[in-house]
């Protein structure tokens, strides 16, 4: 009788566990459906082809064009992707309260996933152009000009944010003697490797593992944090309000959306995808490495947000320790991971605190230089042309590490989502000229065009402006951008701009 009690008593509280979890067990579960419904739709409406020839096969170069299995590029593109922006950002959100839920859930859907996968097709479907130089085939020379700078600047601030990061952290639990310029140099002597060597000779290679890795932290956390019993905050009507201790500026629109960048949509992982687009074996590939990546970091996202928001016992109580600890989310990170899975979870700490960040940022670097490479149709296969640009992006991006972390983080933030919403105008017109449903990326650009007007003109960092103000300013600035669209689709050229055939990249320069 006592046995049956027992485990009546270890069921009864089980159930008691769950029911403190059904938001995040409904978030997780649209995630899934996500992926595997919606993602197909996109697939379908873009019209991946099997039989097209990728560049990895076309332009093998041995350097940055080279085929890999899918589920090698797949680990790459995730861990590419994920950096600090799903572990810290989602924290961050996490102030907001269960509203971030929200964000992550339907942003990763709608926003990054279809972001992600259809900038890393339309790389493919030009023979691995970066980004700038696809923005500028749709959107006309002086948008490609103003993006190439607007690119290169933000992908070297990338670099500088995930060498700060991870140099404070290292210097941290190190001797003194290990300052932080110590482990400043030791980080960008890995990122000049990772960026001059071929892309399967460092990045092939650990990459994988630190992904698995990333990925194992992450379920680890979420298991302890249902075996302890923690109580996630659910989303309610009676939760459905900002939580953040300075709810007056910092509004739960357009801030959160914000904050949570790489957990929910992000322009850098447009700057990302053309790397893997440059080693897909086949098109049906695209939607398990670029939506499907997406979809990992929203899960991840989501996992640390719920963390955030029970470990120290409520929202309220996570923006107590944030203020306590001046914002300082890494503090955050390794006292959940060593509470909740000992001192094997502070080593996956540190790989995912450390790591992950690192190697966003080199492959930033590594961005930078073929957007640089492209500007000067200067090909890559020579060490010495790859020293030629590298060394200047290095020296700018040192000396960016000098300048306070708080400041690069905000800009850095802001001038992400307005690339992914860039990106996503340039998917638009694509879909326009080959008459595919627009309104799948149309809809998601209206909106962030809408987060980073009223965001510039109300942050600190910004104009400043009242917030009626500032949200009337981004109403006006996303209006006028649909009239522009509407009176652009008005005069839809009848000859489509176009190449569904791989060309090479000389024969497309003659086109343009």
């Amino acid at each position: 009788m006592l046995i049956i009690i027992q485990q009546i008593d270890v069921h009864l509280y089980e159930i008691k566990t769950y029911k403190n979890m059904i938001t995040f067990i409904i978030c997780l579960a649209i995630l899934i459906l996500g992926y595997v419904f919606y993602s197909k739709f996109i697939e379908r409406t873009f019209g991946a082809d099997p039989d097209k020839p990728t560049p990895a096969y076309k332009l093998n170069d041995n350097v940055d064009y080279i085929p890999m299995p899918w589920w090698r590029v797949f680990l790459i593109q995730f861990l590419n992707i994920a950096g600090l922006g799903p572990i810290f950002g989602a924290i961050a959100g996490a102030m907001w309260g269960p509203v971030a839920f929200v964000w992550i859930v339907f942003g990763t859907i709608f926003g990054g996933a279809v972001h992600d996968y259809l900038s890393g097709m339309l790389s493919i479907r030009h023979n691995g152009l970066s980004i700038t130089e696809i923005i500028g085939i749709y959107l006309g020379l002086t948008a490609k000009q103003v993006m190439r700078l607007f690119t290169i600047v933000l992908m070297v601030l990338v670099g500088a944010v995930f060498i700060t990061g991870p140099a404070n952290i290292l210097a941290g639990l190190t001797p003194a003697y290990a300052t932080m310029n110590f482990w400043v140099a030791i980080i960008f002597i890995y990122y000049i490797l990772a960026t001059l060597l071929p892309i399967d000779k460092i990045i092939g290679r650990i990459y994988p593992l630190f992904g698995f890795a990333l990925l194992f932290m992450a379920v680890g956390l979420i298991s302890a944090l249902f075996i302890k019993g923690y109580q996630i905050p659910e989303l309610t009507a009676e939760n459905w309000h900002n939580f953040h201790y300075n709810s007056e500026q910092f509004p739960i629109f357009p801030m959160l959306f914000i904050s949570i960048a790489c957990g929910a949509i992000s322009g850098f992982h447009a700057t990302q995808s053309p790397l893997m687009a440059r080693c897909i074996k086949n098109e049906k590939e695209g939607r398990r490495v670029f939506y499907g990546a997406m979809v990992v970091e929203g899960v991840v996202a989501l996992i640390w947000a719920a963390i955030g928001m029970s470990f120290f016992g409520g929202v309220e109580k996570l923006n107590e320790i944030m203020v306590a600890h001046q914002g300082n989310a890494a503090w955050a990170v390794n006292e959940i991971s060593n509470s909740l899975l000992g001192k094997f979870g502070g080593i996956l700490a540190i790989l995912g605190v450390v790591a992950a960040p690192i190697t966003s940022g080199d492959t930033a670097f590594r961005s930078a230089r073929l957007i640089v490479a492209d500007i000067l149709k200067m090909k890559q296969g020579r060490i010495a042309n790859r020293l030629l640009i590298t060394v200047p992006l290095f020296v700018v991006g040192f000396l960016l590490t000098q300048i306070n972390f708080d400041i690069i983080w905000r800009y850095f933030a802001w001038a992400n989502q307005t690339l992914a919403t860039v990106v996503l105008w340039t998917i638009t017109i694509y879909l326009i000229l080959n008459k595919k449903r627009y309104w799948i990326t149309l809809l998601p650009a209206l909106f962030m065009t809408y987060v980073v007007s009223s965001y510039i003109l109300l942050a600190p960092e910004g104009f400043s402006l009242p917030k009626p103000i500032a949200y009337i300013g981004g109403a006006i600035i996303m209006t006028c951008s649909f009239i522009a669209f509407r009176v652009y689709q008005q005069k839809n050229p009848k000859k489509q701009m176009v190449s569904q055939q791989p060309v090479s990249i000389e024969e497309r320069e003659k086109m343009k």
